[in-house]
């Protein structure tokens, strides 16, 4: 295991969550839509979250990040690092400041100290990669100017689609917080050993800013945020990225890709929806098989017998070098990169060998997660909290053992991370609390949900907010001494 330039170990000492009580079963939502509940709830899942009427990604951040704070005790003084990763920020200028003076009036009114003055707020924006990014700027802070201290980055996100849309069923909502520092509780997070890729893929996947003019935001407090995308060719470069990024790593690493893949017990990565990170990590499985011993070579030979392809066309394949980037237009869209390899790995899912190699290093949380829809940054993070609660349950980690993460973020860039155990991770995972995060819930009807997506006023929903931040109002003023036009404020009811 690698440390840092400054032979520090750096690392994550606690997560937090918060999760809108709104919820829509993909069951319920089949039955709205006319949809196919087998297919949904093989390749999505079971449910997802929408966020309140009163909400928006800045009130879901700071309360994940009040939550950490006193889940593990920490003191707001020491904290000289606080980052915001979204896709869903509302403010093109303000991005962190805005969750820290929140945080910090709630503390105040509490009689307790504020977060430090000197505390660094930056935002991290690269669609779903962004708190990865915004966790990598934290650990280089404590190793170099911040060394002492403490940082925080919330990842936070409200993933939505337009009503009717292909993605409409992969929405969810929901922040996560993550606390580091030198000598981690949870986990050594392994930078130097990491992997990373990035190419710009034109339009899998944008937020284009001409989707909020002339929104009202007169009966509720929400902006609709529904991205473009191309589903199709999405997923495409979800697998080539992350392909690119386990390359990086292994050849930092100087380690055989098929043999590094089966040692690992624990996997999360980024999990738009239930299929996605099984595809991601079987595709990358055949692809170590490729660079593999002769009997990983006659294993992939095996597959590629019973699906009828031809194994030196497959390594072809394999090692070329397809410009992802080419297929960005209406014509090639739908065009598969890899043909040979998705047709072999239709036959992969089918072997014995799938579940222990790819189901069973992807099981850690994955049930839970399947009720928590996409969270955009806030995914990953809340994936790995949910596994190293039913770790905990089940005692199926160990002090210093590698878990590998793997981060995405469409536009296009992946992550790869080591991370391992630390020797007081069943402490630092007992106050995580997760499970309880999720648990208090409100079923919407198919009226409620139209309401409250579409930012018209619900009926019938009896919720009433407790420790946790709110929209108190949004500001209209827009004359030439004072203006707060769009401007959220906050409160924290108790």
């Amino acid at each position: 295991m690698n440390q840092t330039s400054q032979n520090k170990n750096i690392g994550i000492s606690g997560l937090a969550a918060y999760i809108p009580p709104y919820r829509v079963w993909l069951e319920d939502w089949c039955g709205w839509t006319d949809s196919q509940w087998p297919k949904i709830r093989e390749v999505v899942g079971r449910s997802f979250r929408v966020r309140g009427p009163d909400q928006s990604v800045y009130t879901m951040a700071a309360t994940a990040v009040m939550r950490l704070i006193e889940q593990y005790d920490v003191d707001p003084t020491q904290i000289k690092f606080l980052g915001l990763g979204t896709e869903s920020s509302t403010d093109n200028s303000a991005g962190a400041i805005i969750v820290k003076g929140m945080i910090d009036r709630a503390l105040i009114a509490r009689g307790k100290a504020p977060i430090a003055r000197s505390c660094e707020v930056p935002e991290f924006k690269h669609a779903c990669l962004g708190g990865v990014y915004g966790m990598k700027g934290a650990i280089r802070h404590l190793a170099l100017d911040g060394a002492g201290g403490q940082a925080i980055v919330v990842c936070a996100d409200i993933a939505e689609y337009a009503r009717g849309s292909s993605g409409a069923p992969t929405q969810g909502a929901g922040a996560v917080a993550m606390l580091l520092e030198e000598d981690p509780k949870l986990a050594i997070v392994d930078l130097p050993a990491s992997g990373s890729a990035s190419d710009y893929r034109i339009m899998d996947f944008r937020k284009p800013m001409s989707r909020f003019c002339g929104q009202s935001r007169a009966e509720t407090h929400q902006v609709q945020d529904f991205p473009v995308f191309n589903g199709k060719y999405s997923t495409t470069c979800y697998i080539d990225e992350t392909l690119h990024a386990l390359n990086d790593m292994y050849t930092k690493r100087g380690i055989n890709a098929a043999e590094y893949m089966r040692s690992l017990r624990t996997v999360f990565m980024h999990r738009p929806y239930r299929r996605m990170p099984e595809t991601g990590w079987a595709i990358s499985y055949l692809f170590g098989l490729s660079q593999g011993d002769a009997e990983d070579r006659a294993e992939l030979a095996s597959y590629c017998y019973e699906a009828g392809i031809d194994a030196a066309a497959l390594h072809s394949e394999m090692i070329s070098t397809p410009d992802v980037a080419q297929l960005a237009n209406a014509e090639q869209l739908q065009f598969e990169v890899y043909p040979l390899t998705m047709a072999v790995h239709k036959v992969f899912r089918a072997s014995r060998r799938y579940r222990r190699e790819i189901l069973d290093k992807l099981a850690l949380g994955s049930d839970t997660m399947l009720d928590l829809g996409n969270l955009y940054t806030a995914a990953l993070p809340a994936w790995m909290a949910a596994g190293f609660e039913q770790a905990l349950d089940e005692d199926s980690l160990a002090a210093g053992e590698e878990v590998l993460t793997l981060g995405y973020g469409s536009g296009d860039a992946a992550e790869v991370i080591p991370f391992f155990m630390a020797e007081g991770w069943r402490e630092a995972t007992a106050a995580i609390r997760f499970s309880e995060a999720m648990d208090f819930t409100i079923d919407l009807n198919a009226d409620q949900y139209a309401a409250l997506h579409d930012g018209r006023r619900v009926n019938g929903l009896d919720y009433v907010p407790r420790d946790e931040f709110v929209i108190d109002r949004v500001g209209v003023a827009d004359e030439r001494h004072f203006s707060d036009m769009g401007i959220e404020y906050y409160k924290y009811v108790s």
